[in-house]
C-alpha cells in the first residue's frame, strides 16, 4: 500500500503480511512512515493505493467490522479528563456493547492496579497512571490485534513493569503492532521486525532468521535517511 500527501509519499509501496499471533515492532527514524502506517492499520487514515485486512476483514468493505478488533494505545491516551477512571472505562465498554460491563471494568482496574484510584477523576492522575488506564481502555473489548504507539513513553519503571506483564498475560492468540524508538526493548518484545525509512520497507523478517548485530547496524544506518 503507498499514502501520498500532495507530492510526498509518506508511505511507499509498503506490502507485509502479520502472521496471526505475531507480534511486529516497526523500526526507523522521524519521518519514515511509521505513525503513518499504524494510523492506517488503526483504520484512522485511508491508504492512497492498495488495500489493508484486520483480524482477515477488510477495513475498506467493513471499517467497523475492523475496528471492532482493534485496541490502541498511543501518545494520546482517548480518555476524558473530566470523568473518573470507572466511568471512562464503563464509557468505553458500553460503546463497544461489553456484557457484564462493571465486571470487565473492575477486572482490568484491577490488573493495571488503579482499583484504589477508580473514583478519581483522570486529570489528577500522572502520565504514568493516565498511561496505565490507557491500557485498560485498549484492552476492555478483548481486541485480536492490538496497536502500541510508543507506548512506554512517559511511563515511570513500576508502570513498564506493569505494562510487560499485562502484555506477556494477554499475548497468546493475539497480534501486536509496535512502533518503537528503542531498538533493543522493540528487538526483545518482537516475534517479526519492520525498518522503514522515507516511507519505504528497508527490511521485514521473523527475529527467528535475524542477526541482532547486524540488524542494529542496518537501523542505525537508517537513522540518517530521516526526512530532512
Amino acid at each position: 500500500m503507498s499514502k501520498v500527501f500532495g507530492d510526498r509519499y509518506a508511505l511507499d509501496d509498503v506490502s507485509l503480511d502479520v502472521p496471526e499471533g505475531a507480534f511486529l515492532s516497526i523500526f526507523g527514524p522521524n519521518g519514515a512512515g511509521k505513525t503513518t502506517l499504524l494510523r492506517i492499520l488503526a483504520t484512522l487514515s485511508r491508504p492512497t493505493s492498495g488495500s489493508v485486512s484486520i483480524a482477515g476483514i477488510s477495513c475498506k468493505d467493513d471499517p467497523d467490522a475492523a475496528r471492532d478488533q482493534i485496541g490502541m494505545i498511543s501518545h494520546s491516551s482517548m480518555l476524558y479528563a473530566d470523568l473518573s477512571a470507572e466511568q471512562n472505562l464503563l464509557l468505553y465498554a458500553r460503546l463497544y456493547g461489553i456484557d457484564s460491563a462493571q465486571e470487565r471494568v473492575d477486572e482490568m482496574l484491577e490488573a493495571v492496579e488503579l482499583s484504589h484510584r477508580r473514583l478519581d477523576v483522570v486529570r489528577t492522575f500522572s502520565r504514568g497512571m493516565t498511561q496505565r488506564l490507557a491500557i485498560a481502555r485498549a484492552l476492555l473489548h478483548d481486541p485480536q490485534v492490538v496497536l502500541l504507539d510508543e507506548p512506554y513513553s512517559g511511563l515511570d519503571p513500576h508502570a513498564v513493569e506493569i505494562f510487560d506483564s499485562l502484555l506477556d498475560s494477554v499475548r497468546e492468540g493475539r497480534t501486536f503492532v509496535m512502533v518503537s524508538h528503542d531498538l533493543r526493548k522493540g528487538f526483545e518484545a518482537c516475534t517479526h521486525a519492520l525498518v522503514l525509512a522515507r516511507g519505504a520497507k528497508v527490511a521485514y523478517a521473523a527475529k527467528d532468521d535475524i542477526d541482532y548485530q547486524a540488524f542494529s547496524a542496518l537501523y542505525r544506518d537508517t537513522v540518517g535517511m530521516g526526512v530532512s
